[in-house]
């Protein structure tokens, strides 16, 4: 066994070094360590030479619904980047007002050529004013700046959800098609079974009227014969159901399926071989996730660390007022302030320490999440791999049973017919026979299942290098051994 160390260092003040050790194994349990890699294009599915499987997919890929709602989280994933990184920038707001006044003087006496009278005064003011204000933090700490880049790995980590999602729906038909096939290959050797079986029964029934077989001879077979055909509804309603539930991975109403399985022998098998296991850490999209969201949570730390800091705040504005609008642009106008605070925590109840105490938790949870991710890839390659290399020698000696079962039940109906052998040889070859045939279609699903399986626990041709990333991603993020932030005692 190897070990492998991701640094799992803090990017802030005070923060500890955490060392999250990874056992990657020399090579996996299944191969040998010289294996040489073969590893999945991203158009795998087509090594099948399906084009039926080609055109499902390529369905689902556009149209699945799983995948469009994974889609959507990535842009909201983008925009909630857009609106953490907003509180690094300074806030601009501008204002413009006008107000008018109107103001009575009170009353008077007045003599107007001799005449007597009372008269009202009154005066109009109105003033008005144009101007910016604006508003900053200083992110001294680095309070923001964490809080942003917890946000990034977020959004790194929605992508690399979107293309786990994606590789789950493609596996998903491609094994319900294989399903559909084997059970087209079942429904067609039952049908076949029960033609041949009655043909045999056809035969002891006129031995019967000859004398040379029994009530019991009949009953047998027929008893045979009766119960392949009744085995024909099951596959039928198996088979329906296997393309019915294609509907829901392809985006389509199940009336809309018109496809119809062939036969699971006329596919192809590409060979694929996963190499060494230090490279698969790079291939797997659902541990790509799950390294980015340790890194979020190791900046989420950093975020609630630094709410114990004071927070330092500039305002300021600037614009012009005056009383007449045709006078209001003018430098005898000019009015600025500016003004700098500082606000500190002095009594929370607890609630910064709270906040700190369920980041790193939440931080804990998914650092063994990680490490869970990465020992599930070895586990889904190991398994795969055994069930592909038994599978294939189960095949091969089922093929054997399978010829062997099929001249075994031909001589004995030969010799039936010769009057050289009892119906009950017949009986039991034939029933061998049929058995056989079963087992052989579900053991052919079985071997190709432990393929599909291999393509998906390889990543299905994805590459973390080649990983779409998020506007503005630093160089050192999201990169296989880099630091992660984690954060330390307070």
């Amino acid at each position: 066994m190897g070990f492998a160390t991701l640094a799992l260092a803090g990017c802030g003040r005070g923060q500890d070094e955490v060392a999250a050790d990874l056992d990657i194994p020399v090579a996996y349990r299944a191969t040998a360590e010289s294996a040489t890699a073969a590893w999945p294009a991203e158009d795998w599915w087509t090594g099948f030479a399906s084009p039926e499987l080609n055109g499902l997919i390529e369905q689902a890929r556009a149209r699945n619904f799983d995948i469009l709602a994974a889609i959507a989280r990535v842009r909201q994933a983008d925009a909630q980047v857009r609106i953490a990184g907003s509180a690094l920038l300074p806030a601009l707001n501008g204002n413009a007002s006008a107000d008018w006044q109107h103001i009575g003087l009170g009353t008077g006496s007045s003599s107007v050529r001799g005449g007597g009278g009372r008269a009202n005064a009154s005066v109009d003011l109105r003033s008005y004013s144009v101007g910016l204000s604006a508003a900053y933090q200083l992110d001294f700490w680095g309070h923001n700046l964490a809080h942003r880049q917890a946000a990034v790995a977020l959004a790194e980590f929605s992508r690399f959800d979107q293309r786990t999602v994606a590789l789950t729906v493609v596996a998903n038909v491609a094994n319900t098609w294989f399903t559909a096939l084997a059970l087209a290959d079942r429904l067609m050797l039952a049908k076949r079974n029960v033609a041949d079986g009655e043909q045999t029964l056809a035969v002891i029934r006129g031995r019967l009227q000859a004398g040379t077989a029994s009530a019991l001879d009949v009953a047998n077979q027929a008893t045979l014969v009766a119960g392949e055909h009744a085995s024909i509804p099951n596959f039928q309603n198996q088979l329906e159901q296997a393309l019915i539930s294609l509907g829901i991975l392809v985006g389509e109403p199940p009336e809309r399926i018109v496809v119809r399985p062939g036969t699971l022998t006329a596919l192809k098998l590409p060979l694929v071989s996963p190499g060494l296991p230090s490279a698969l850490l790079e291939r797997r999209p659902d541990v790509a996730s799950a390294e980015a969201q340790l890194m979020s949570s190791g900046f989420d730390v950093t975020t609630a660390r630094t709410a114990f800091y004071p927070a330092i705040n500039l305002t300021g504005s600037a614009g012009f007022q005056a009383a007449a609008l045709n006078a209001l642009i003018s430098p005898g106008g000019f009015i600025a302030a500016l003004a700098a605070g500082v606000t500190a925590p002095l009594f929370d109840g607890g609630a910064l320490r709270g906040a700190l105490e369920q980041a790193r938790g939440r931080q804990a949870e998914l650092l063994a999440d990680y490490r869970k991710a990465v020992v599930q890839a070895f586990t889904d390659v190991d398994n795969a791999l055994t069930a592909w290399r038994y599978g294939s020698e189960q095949e091969s000696l089922q093929r054997i049973a399978v010829d062997t079962a099929r001249e075994a039940a031909m001589i004995a109906r030969q010799q039936m017919l010769a009057g050289t052998a009892d119906v009950t040889s017949v009986l039991t070859a034939e029933a061998a026979l049929f058995n056989a045939e079963d087992t052989l279609a579900q053991v052919r699903l079985a071997r190709v299942q432990a393929l599909l399986n291999l393509y998906k626990a390889l990543g299905g041709g994805w590459r973390k290098s080649d990983a779409e990333k998020f506007p503005g991603l630093s160089p050192g993020m999201l990169q296989g051994g880099v630091a992660l932030p984690v954060g330390g005692n307070r």
